[in-house]
């Protein structure tokens, strides 16, 4: 029986993105292990490993990481690994440097952090990494165009070849839905919002990545302009509180709802008026899918992964993610105009016809097969 590991920092990861996938291999006929930082048991999966991941990329903790992956690699005598997100990609194949006999591996990258027209010191401290796990790197799949050119001009995989995937696919039916108004007056209540606010909504970790602060400067901006604006803030992370205090000191914090982290966005989505995204980098960007899916207006940073998804004033509108005057004129055109608001998101709908699950997941798999026939 062929066996095969999947790898993320955090079982969460595994639990949104690749249950398609480990299914897909289960059914298959094939020995499915799961790994993560905290080693959740999870769903198709036969076994599930912990990897002691630390999210800081140089704490000396996550040395113990590449041990213990190198030894669940040694008994798990794997015919593939599926490495996703950037630390436990990088702790996978680093302790596969170290062995004679290794599985091959296919490397998910859902987002290179950094770009090529970031600084130099930041470039260089992501891709020395990248270069030197580029051996043992056999597959390499991205999800951008900027990501993909990375790659190739840097040849991060053994191989050379560099596969361009549309993200791992989106269950566009379960977010395609629209609630009763009684429903939806319902979800707005439980969230603090009333049923005249018009709600803009971000799904995010609150990380420097996400560049939440931008926003919150965009937000107040907007509300001067928009008297019935509001921001709904779902995910949590590092900087939340720091970002709970910016929206104080802005003067906007009794028109911003820091949910948490909430489930069932389907049903949240369709609650909202528009969604927006500055963040400073992106794979390709899964929540803003979701938004465009559930007929949501999305104006987003102008980076990659926003960029390869959107095209500004055609399916959403693109703003600089250094620029709050940008993003917070972006905002306020989408709480003006409806007829604006319903010809973006109509043109959003009708482009993620790539982007579902039912043409994704084929795609991927004809990858892994490609490697081995007839068996999957």
């Amino acid at each position: 029986m062929r066996r095969i590991l999947f790898c993320a920092s955090t079982a969460s990861h595994l639990l949104r993105f690749h249950l398609p996938y480990l299914r897909a291999f289960r059914e298959a006929g094939w020995e499915v292990w799961a790994a993560s930082g905290t080693g959740e048991s999870v769903p198709f999966a036969n076994r599930s490993e912990a990897l002691p991941l630390v999210k800081r990329p140089l704490s000396p903790r996550n040395a113990q990481a590449v041990l213990a992956a190198r030894s669940l690699l040694a008994r798990g005598r794997f015919d593939a690994v599926s490495v996703h997100t950037t630390l436990a990609a990088a702790a996978v194949r680093a302790a596969a440097l170290t062995l004679r006999c290794r599985p091959k591996i296919f490397y998910t990258c859902h987002g290179y952090l950094f770009s090529e027209s970031g600084s130099a010191p930041r470039r260089a401290a992501w891709l020395a990494p990248e270069k030197l796990l580029a051996p043992v790197t056999d597959v390499l799949m991205v999800m951008n165009a900027e990501d993909r050119a990375i790659a190739q001009r840097h040849h991060l995989s053994a191989s050379g070849t560099v596969r361009l995937i549309p993200g791992m696919g989106v269950d566009l039916p379960r977010y395609a839905v629209s609630l009763p108004e009684e429903e939806r007056l319902s979800v707005r209540r439980r969230l603090g919002l009333g049923g005249r606010d018009f709600v803009f909504v971000c799904a995010a970790e609150f990380s420097a990545r996400k560049n939440h602060a931008l926003l919150l400067r965009a937000f107040a901006r907007t509300a001067r302009a928009c008297p019935n604006a509001r921001l709904l803030l779902a995910g949590d992370g590092a900087l939340r509180e720091d970002c709970v205090r910016l929206a104080e000191e802005l003067g906007v914090a009794r028109r911003v709802v820091f949910a948490g982290e909430l489930s069932g966005m389907e049903r949240i989505f369709p609650a909202c008026d528009a969604a927006v995204s500055a963040s400073r980098g992106e794979g390709l960007p899964f929540g803003v899918m979701e938004a465009m899916a559930a007929r949501l207006p999305v104006a987003a940073s102008r980076v990659k992964g926003h960029a390869d998804l959107i095209r500004s004033g055609e399916s959403g509108l693109l703003f600089s993610p250094d620029s709050p005057r940008e993003a917070a004129r972006a905002m306020t055109l989408l709480c003006r105009s409806p007829e604006l608001r319903g010809r973006l998101s109509d043109a959003a709908a009708r482009s993620l016809g790539p982007y579902a699950l039912s043409a994704v997941l084929p795609r991927i798999l004809a990858v892994y097969r490609a490697h081995f026939p007839g068996e999957l």
